[in-house]
Parts: structure tokens; sequence; C-alpha cells
């Protein structure tokens, strides 16, 4: 039998590692053109932070999006969709993340519009990353989720 402590650090192992996994696991789905290269950076940089991304390639990115509903003001690239909420644009796993922690009454998804230098997946090397706002929308009007610097919140 093994000693008390290696089984309570096994257990304080598997307590701690179980979270990340399922963390890891989130499943989030991306619709994107099959030339757009900043899209491909936006799922690789979602893939880098821990989510199992479904990368579809589609003919055109607009029929997903009247399906999710995004509105028609904050398109941008690329469409997602993770655990019920509508991605639209290179939002960072940060703001996924916390999204995902908080669920926001009325908010349907998140958005990033207008493709910012230095979002993730608009990485210009030698070009300063723009400060920009995640956009909530759903119930009410759009409103600021977060603000970033390139990948990093402000």
């Amino acid at each position: 039998m093994p000693p008390r402590r290696q089984l309570i650090a096994a257990g304080l192992a598997g307590l701690v590692a179980a979270p990340l996994r399922a963390l890891a696991a989130t499943p989030l789905s991306v619709w994107r053109d099959p030339n757009c290269g900043c899209s491909t950076g936006w799922v690789d940089h979602l893939r880098a932070e821990g989510f199992a991304v479904q990368d579809q390639v589609v003919p055109s990115v607009a029929p997903v999006r009247r399906l999710l509903g995004t509105p028609a003001d904050l398109l941008s690239c690329h469409a997602g969709q993770v655990d019920g909420f509508v991605l639209e644009g290179h939002v960072p796993s940060a703001a996924i993340r916390r999204l995902l922690a908080e669920r926001p009454a009325g908010v349907r998804g998140l958005a990033v519009p207008a493709m910012p230098v230095g979002s993730p997946g608009m990485e210009v090397p030698g070009q300063a990353p723009d400060t920009y706002d995640v956009i909530a929308f759903g119930d009410g009007p759009h409103r600021p989720f977060m603000r970033f610097v390139g990948s990093r919140p402000a």
C-alpha cells in the first residue's frame, strides 16, 4: 500500500489537473474562408491557448453568420461558436475565457470588428498593436466587454 503522502499528493494532482483538462477540452467551432490567412492565425492562437478547435473551411461565411445571428455592424473575417456563444473576428482567448466563466445575462456573443493590428491572427512584424474593444452583443445595445492592446488585456 502506498504511503499516505503519496495518496494525498496524487489526489491533489488530480484535483488540479481536472479543471485544466476540462478547459483544454473546450470545443470551439470556427467557420472561415479558405483564402484568409489571418483566420488561420486566429485558429492557431485558440489552439495554443488550449481550445479544441473544429476548423471548418467554407466557401462563404455569410450563411453561418445568419444562422448564428451575428449583427451586420460587427462583421469581420470569420465566425465562431463556443458553448452556445457566438464569436466574430479576432476575439482573444482571454475574452472568451472570461465570457465562459461569467456568462453575463443578455450576452449572446463577442465581436472584434475591423481586424485591429496585433489582435490574434493580425500580428504585423514591426508594427505596434492597436488598442481595441471586444464588443458584447445580445439583448440591448452593443457594449464594450474588454479592452486589449494586441492580444493582451489593457
